[in-house]
């Protein structure tokens, strides 16, 4: 065993990943982790040793066929199993597996939180030179909010992922696509059969990950005593010390009430009169700073159609009140045919980033809800809810 003090950001899901661990082989370890909701700064774990994992050499096996089946490099390989070579790989032979290779720079692993971001967008940057990067503005707690952009033609597109505090798994998702794309457009390849170069001459696509980074941060890490926010937040939170279930910003306001589309009776709809964690619309439309930096790049950008991802549910909202064109309803049934996804005439909502968007610009605009299941969603479910989010916007880009 090895003895591990924790440190702030850290989680179980966090630690077990860079360790090449599960989180249940830390908790086995450490019965009492699996009972409280956050590892606190200062708290002292024991980590097993990292098991590996083993492979029996079948009939037919090489060297290279069972290093490509594993994700893993040759050299690798023969490095952990001396004694075999490339000519000499005999079956029945137990082999020691390395550590698959990380194909993408987009790798969550444990809770993908801000930190995460930050670094990925730098990564991202500097290995695909046509995402540039930038920021729309900061949070209540002064996070820089960053934004991407790949692409050079005159259709803009607009993606915001994160408005929700614990569906950051939309933010990955979105991410991932990027870098999916970038990767296709530089190698000159397909991706799921739609042109990256057509999307690149033909549109410009904005991207905003995270609009919610310091709730993001308190669903996943919680808060701790010495934080100034911290008695609040218990208030606010009705004693829990859990926040897993937290949509709004730090303040308390949801940011999907937060925008000026018949703000006033959404207020009246939801009934919330004071912050909490969710479904209360602030003292006035875009009142936070999160929602006004938002909606400032989008007047900035002007897209010609929006996708703000929420999760979870697998549907498309297209419609506001009848502000929206008319070809918002075919666009979310081909978006809904690349996704499998159900598109969904919405009523009775207001004051939402799409309703906003649609009654302004009187361009499509849709909610999307990826994934299926309670929300925060598992990281077990990032792989299927990235890719049907990379076939929505990929469909939106080629319409």
């Amino acid at each position: 065993m090895q003895q591990y003090t924790v440190r702030k950001g850290d989680t179980l899901d966090r630690i077990a990943a860079s360790r090449g661990l599960s989180r249940a082989h830390i908790i086995n370890a450490n019965p009492w982790a699996g009972e409280q909701p956050y590892l606190l700064p200062g708290q002292i774990i024991f980590l097993p040793s990292s098991p590996r994992r083993r492979y029996v050499i079948q009939p037919g096996d090489s060297l290279d066929h069972v290093a490509e089946a594993f994700q893993v490099k040759e050299a690798m390989l023969l490095e952990m199993n001396p004694g075999l070579s490339r000519s000499y790989f005999p079956e029945g032979r137990i082999l020691v597996l390395p550590h698959a290779e990380k194909k993408w720079i987009i790798h969550p692993e444990g809770e993908y939180g801000y930190q995460h971001l930050n670094h990925d967008i730098s990564r991202l940057t500097k290995t695909h030179p046509r995402i540039s990067a930038g920021t729309i503005g900061e949070s209540v707690l002064g996070k820089p909010i960053p934004y991407l952009k790949i692409g050079e033609g005159p259709r803009t597109i607009h993606v915001n992922a994160s408005i929700h505090a614990n569906e950051w798994l939309t933010t990955p998702c979105i991410m991932r696509f990027v870098e999916e794309y970038a990767c296709a457009h530089k190698e000159g390849k397909r991706w799921n059969g739609y042109d990256p170069r057509l999307w690149f001459a033909q549109c410009t696509l904005w991207v905003v990950p995270m609009v919610n980074p310091d709730g993001v941060e308190l669903v996943q890490e919680g808060v701790q005593p010495n934080n100034p926010y911290y008695g609040q937040l218990t208030d606010w939170n009705g004693g829990r010390i859990d926040y897993r279930h937290w949509k709004a910003n730090i303040n308390g306001v949801d940011l999907g009430d937060q925008f000026p589309a018949h703000w006033e009776e959404e207020v009246q709809r939801r009934g919330k009169k004071s912050p909490g964690p969710r479904d209360y619309a602030g003292v006035a439309p875009l009142s936070e700073p999160e929602a006004a930096a938002l909606a400032a790049f989008t007047v900035k950008t002007s897209p010609d159609a929006a996708v703000s991802l929420h999760s979870q549910g697998q549907e498309i909202y297209w419609n506001y009140r009848n502000y929206e064109p008319k070809e918002s309803r075919e666009m979310s049934r081909r978006l809904g045919q690349a996704s499998g996804y159900r598109p969904v005439k919405l009523e009775g909502s207001d004051a939402g980033y799409k309703d906003w968007f649609i009654q302004e610009f009187r361009r499509p605009g849709f909610t999307v809800e990826i994934g299926m299941g309670k929300n925060p969603l598992p990281l077990e479910d990032f792989g299927n809810a990235a890719l049907e989010t990379g076939m929505i916007v990929a469909e939106l880009l080629s319409i």
